[in-house]
């Protein structure tokens, strides 16, 4: 139960950042409360699966690695922002530490 509510935490969490892209820089004020009820839902599932037993590291890890590549594709697609290759190499990079991280609990 735990992956799904990281899940969920992580699916609130970009549609609140997209949201927030969405607002350009708070001047839409019809998107404030997409980013506040976005933000607040990822939280509370990122509670409930670390009262479910998922640890803070990979909980963290996850989140914010999968956040990232979800939210830098995304505003690619929508807003035709930056997706160098230095970026994607960067993604990766990151994507690597949070499965080195994931596999240190397992020793």
């Amino acid at each position: 139960m735990s992956w799904l509510w990281l899940l969920l935490s992580i699916a609130c969490e970009v549609a609140a950042t997209l949201s927030m892209r969405a607002s350009d820089g708070l001047k839409r004020k019809r998107w404030i409360p997409a980013i506040v009820v976005g933000y607040a839902a990822a939280f509370t599932a990122l509670a409930f699966a670390l009262d479910a037993g998922m640890p803070l590291g990979i909980a963290y890890g996850i989140w914010t690695a999968v956040g990232i590549v979800v939210v830098a594709v995304c505003a690619r697609m929508l807003w035709k922002d930056p997706l160098t290759r230095r970026m994607l190499v960067g993604i990766a990079l990151v994507a690597i530490g949070v499965l080195l991280v994931e596999l240190g609990t397992l020793m």
